[in-house]
């Protein structure tokens, strides 16, 4: 694979997050490439910023809920709408509880909600497992 391939767009705002999501897909051995942007609005730019090569090589998308500028909500919204992306995981990593924030974000149609557990070891284990399920076992279809 081509290393300016990426495989994983991790989009969270808080660099402590990025970081251990990072280490623990790395321990996972199941990154190739992969890309932080810390807002929604980065994501959209980077993703949808030229109309004529949207980028769609991305096997998982893990996005924060609440972030500055745009939020997760609104990206999921804006992925899961367009033709060129909608098959894309997205997988909603977040520490909203907020049941409103759930029934939106399926209704816009991401993948999975996980909420980051608190606990270093589990939060570590939830992202591997994340992982390690959506770039090995899931396939989606090609578009």
């Amino acid at each position: 694979m081509k290393s300016d391939v990426v495989e994983i767009l991790l989009v969270e705002d808080n660099e402590y997050d990025a970081e251990l999501t990072i280490r623990a897909l790395k321990k996972a051995n199941v990154v190739n490439g992969l890309k932080w942007l810390k807002d929604g609005e980065e994501a959209l730019e980077y993703i949808f910023g030229d109309e004529n090569n949207v980028k769609t090589s991305m096997k998982l998308i893990l996005l924060d809920l609440k972030m500055p500028k745009v939020d997760g909500l609104e990206v999921a919204k804006r992925l899961k709408s367009d033709n060129r992306t909608k098959f894309m995981p997205v997988v909603i990593l977040t520490s909203s509880e907020d049941e409103v924030d759930r029934i939106k974000a399926y209704e816009f149609g991401v993948n999975s909600y996980i909420i980051k557990p608190v606990d270093f070891e589990k939060f570590f284990d939830a992202v591997q497992k994340v992982g390690l399920y959506w770039l090995l076992f899931n396939k989606t279809p090609e578009v």
